[in-house]
């Protein structure tokens, strides 16, 4: 749960696009929010990027979960999505309107959130943008930003540390 501006909000989902509309973050106007897909439900295309980076961190969250024995076909699973699947997706939404992020030409949250995917997956594969030159480049410009930049920071608390303890209270708490 989060109080933020009088309320008490939860869910992560629902706390994360409160604080990307309050700053900004979640496209200039209708327009660029709405996306008219196959399913005749209009979605937001920022949302629908955030959701298809969401899957792969997903991916990636549970590897620590795995049994030993199954770590390793994890791991590919997650290099080979990564390199199949979902970094050709935003390759190419980068190269088809030519602008510095994925909506509107504008900084939003789907651009934060692809921005962590993509450190989630080098920090397991270091070479994995070598095939996505604009991707090399999305990333270079939105890890420059002077919030993001100082976030970072060797030092800063980007990630919880996953020690053995940790862990095994994670798998008490959700029965795994």
């Amino acid at each position: 749960m989060v109080e933020m501006d009088g309320m008490k909000m939860v869910q992560t989902r629902a706390i994360l696009s409160y604080i990307a509309a309050k700053h900004n973050l979640y496209g200039k106007d209708m327009k660029e929010r709405a996306l008219y897909l196959r399913t005749c439900r209009i979605h937001s295309r920022i949302d629908m990027y955030v959701e298809g980076t969401t899957d792969l961190m997903g991916m990636i969250m549970t590897l620590p979960f795995q049994p030993p024995e199954n770590k390793e076909k994890q791991t590919s699973l997650i290099f080979e999505r990564a390199t199949t699947r979902y970094f050709p997706v935003y390759e190419k939404v980068l190269k088809d309107h030519g602008q510095d992020f994925l909506v509107g030409g504008k900084f939003s949250w789907a651009d934060v959130h692809l921005l962590e995917a993509i450190l989630m997956v080098e920090e397991m594969k270091p070479d994995v943008l070598s095939a996505f030159p604009l991707l090399q480049d999305f990333k270079a410009r939105v890890s420059n930003i002077s919030t993001i930049k100082k976030f970072l920071e060797p030092g800063s608390q980007r990630k919880f540390e996953l020690d053995d303890k940790a862990l095994q209270e994670i798998r008490k708490i959700f029965n795994i």
